[in-house]
């Protein structure tokens, strides 16, 4: 029997219920076991591929194509494991195939309710999901980790909660678990820390009808044992079920402060974990992945050495718009023995109208781009920041910065190019100019026009080293492979009629799609590091096995591309 292991939260959103479900699964792997997860979000939107990165925070690509939450990164991440869009489930695709059934007459014209017919629905879905595998064995996952979007008290999760509820009596108890994330607020000009707000919300999950097994409190510093020991008995639990999770120097020392207090020993009692069976081969597997974890959390402390990169964006404002590609810096850094530093820079603050309406801001973001040591431009929708961008990669190219583009970023390198190079100084891409006479990127032409969700170019996908790229930097840092699979989310690509232009003047296109008609990778020969990638490979990296195109860019601006190559 799968075991089910529910995150909640309480008082605010966003405390960090994805890094505690992503470190629990963690944890439960070092044993051996097979972890899925499933993030439940109470929004009404059908997936997350229309929201803002500004609203929402960043838009998760899987391999089938499904466009989901940031948090399924987090797991993918920490757990090592491919998910797919139906792990991601929300009240829009909840409702719609209720609704779809209620028009088939599958309910026998009943009338439809929430109880029982969307909490029963729900819980439907998470079996599902937990009989699906996550690995290259075809086997179930023994654990099956579910995170509850929101708070607990909201309207919009109500739903959730209940069929929570109920799912804890469909399972049994040794098959269910609650961990309850909640806040303790450090107030005061002398640091007090509060618990009422943590007791008023576990009041909340009882009335509810859930009992917490453990409560997760986060806090900016580390609990006091006397507020330990009130949350204990005003919470109704055990003080060793109340789990003091402050602030850390990274997420990957989580997983070490959790089992330093002792959950791999209360999940074995609370779920009977020993009486599953873990094979030699997972249990070796398991204690490897938890010394090589041991390992990454350990290094972060001791590296030294800094290397910069700016990051010139569109959404700069809300850092979780590129967690991804920040966590693919971050782990190529630590890959590569260095300490990262991030200049978030605003593509809008490098343009001219800034020097007009803003001359100190604008100075300043010139500054920090000029003083990095490397550059990225990653994706991005709309015509807002594209002329800053372009001066990014235009100064990166003159002066032999390392530069890497990712999507959006890609095209702007060859746009700049197209411009700067080829004597193209009109050209443009179709997304920001409909009506250009020299249309360097265009509108790929099976994409829908009229519907705008889920008709992207999405998911895995192939792309070919072309012949003649054996010295290709790009390759060399994939292994010399002749294809590479990696996930894409785009609607525009680089002008097939342009490529040979592009290539007759120093920028070859030296990954293609399996067709040789969609460009995927494009790089410069004489130039320290200067790579666009159509697709985004920030979607595959892991802490211990950083994304290749990343590392190249840190290598580069570390100086020592070239030797490790």
């Amino acid at each position: 029997m799968t075991k089910y292991i529910v995150v909640s939260g309480g008082v605010i959103s966003g405390i960090g219920k994805g890094v505690i479900a992503s470190s629990t699964g963690t944890l439960l792997k070092s044993l051996g076991l097979r972890v899925t997860a499933i993030k439940i979000d109470p929004y009404l939107n059908i997936d997350a591929g229309l929201m803002s990165p500004l609203d929402h925070g960043e838009v998760f690509v899987l391999n089938d194509g499904g466009e989901v939450d940031l948090d399924l990164g987090n797991y993918e991440r920490f757990l090592d494991v491919e998910l797919s869009r139906i792990n991601n489930i929300t009240t829009g695709k909840i409702y719609r195939e209720v609704i779809e059934k209620e028009r088939k007459g599958d309910y026998l014209g009943k009338t439809v309710q929430v109880v029982p017919h969307i909490t029963d629905a729900i819980q439907s879905w998470i079996e599902r999901v937990a009989n699906l595998p996550t690995d290259n064995s075809g086997e179930k996952p023994d654990v099956c980790i579910i995170e509850l979007g929101g708070t607990v008290g909201d309207i919009e999760s109500a739903p959730f909660v209940e069929a929570m509820r109920q799912f804890q009596f469909r399972v049994g108890h040794e098959n269910f678990c609650l961990i309850h994330v909640s806040l303790v607020p450090v107030v005061g000009s002398v640091g007090e820390q509060k618990t009422k707000p943590t007791q008023m919300s576990v009041r909340d999950l009882r009335g509810a009808g859930l009992t917490p097994d453990l409560i997760a409190c986060r806090s900016s510093k580390p609990l006091d044992e006397s507020i330990c020991s009130k949350i204990s008995m005003f919470c109704h639990v055990a003080p060793e079920q109340v789990l003091a999770v402050h602030d850390v120097s990274s997420v990957y020392h989580v997983p070490i402060l959790m089992r330093e207090h002792g959950i791999i020993d209360f999940f074995r009692r609370r779920l009977n974990l020993d009486a599953l069976t873990i094979s030699d081969e997972n249990r070796l597997a398991g204690e490897e992945l938890w010394n090589k974890w041991s390992t990454l959390a350990g290094s972060y402390e001791h590296i030294h050495e800094k290397v910069s990169i700016a990051l010139v964006g569109k959404y700069t404002h809300l850092h979780d718009s590129y967690i991804s590609v920040y966590k693919a810096l971050e782990h190529a850094s630590l890959n590569c023995g260095r300490k990262l530093e991030i200049k978030w820079i605003e593509a809008t603050d490098l343009e001219q109208e800034t020097l007009t309406s803003d001359p100190k801001k604008f100075h300043e973001s010139w500054q920090e781009v000029c003083s990095a040591n490397g550059i990225l431009v990653p994706g991005g929708f709309g015509s807002r920041g594209i002329d800053g961008m372009l001066l990014a990669a235009k100064w990166a190219r003159e002066n032999k910065v390392p530069y890497l583009g990712i999507c959006l970023g890609m095209q702007i390198a060859v746009i700049e190019f197209a411009r700067n190079v080829c004597g193209m100084p009109d050209a443009e891409s179709a997304e920001f100019n409909p009506d250009t006479k020299t249309p360097a990127v265009v509108y790929m032409p099976e994409i829908s026009k009229t519907h705008m969700g889920g008709t992207m170019r999405l998911g895995l996908r192939p792309t070919v080293f072309q012949p003649g790229s054996e010295n290709s930097r790009v390759r060399k840092l994939y292994g010399n492979k002749p294809s590479i699979d990696e996930r894409h989310r785009h609607r525009y690509e680089v002008n097939p009629e342009i490529v040979d232009k592009i290539e007759s003047n120093g920028l070859k296109f030296v990954g293609k799609d399996e067709t040789g008609e969609r460009m995927e990778i494009v790089e410069m020969d004489d130039h320290p590091y200067f790579v666009g990638a159509q697709y985004h490979p920030e979607y595959l990296t892991r802490p211990l096995n950083p994304c290749p195109l990343f590392k190249g860019l840190i290598l580069a601006a570390s100086g020592i591309l070239d030797s490790a190559l």
